[in-house]
């Protein structure tokens, strides 16, 4: 296993927001994510991502497209109209691997695409790189 990336301890902890239905999931990427010394916040929806990003805006979100009520999809879409959360880099995390979903991602306002099953240290050099550039990433991660 590689190591984690430690953030500078001379800055406050940087806060993702963490979206799956699936609590395992969450649980799983929220432990690993904390550990590398983030703040980590949680929502089983769409409805409450948005909640919790509007309240406290995050470095960035992890969103699950497949979600119950409010899916992933339309809750990023609402998150990059809003002004308060517009510059938020959204990463899609998502079962589906077919290139219609990447793109459609793509077309909903995330800034990158990563296929489940996904080991938390590849979504982890993915948050960071994406953090670090707050740009569009280029490649996307396939299945680990």
């Amino acid at each position: 296993m590689n190591a984690i990336p430690r953030p500078d301890r001379r800055e406050s902890p940087r806060l993702v927001l963490i979206v799956d239905d699936f609590e395992d999931n969450r649980e799983m990427y929220a432990e690993y994510f904390r550990f590398a010394g983030w703040r980590v916040e949680e929502a089983g929806s769409g409805l409450e991502a948005l909640d919790k990003a509007f309240t406290d805006p995050p470095d960035v979100i992890v969103m699950d497209l497949s979600l119950p009520g409010l899916d992933g999809w339309e809750a990023t879409r609402r998150i990059k109209a809003d002004a308060r959360t517009r510059h938020v880099p959204v990463i899609a995390v998502t079962g589906h691997a077919l290139a219609g979903h990447s793109r459609g991602a793509r077309e909903a306002g995330c800034d990158a695409f990563v296929t489940k099953p996904c080991l938390p240290e590849h979504l982890l050099a993915e948050v960071e790189r994406l953090v670090a550039g707050r740009g569009r990433a280029k490649t996307k991660i396939g299945r680990a």
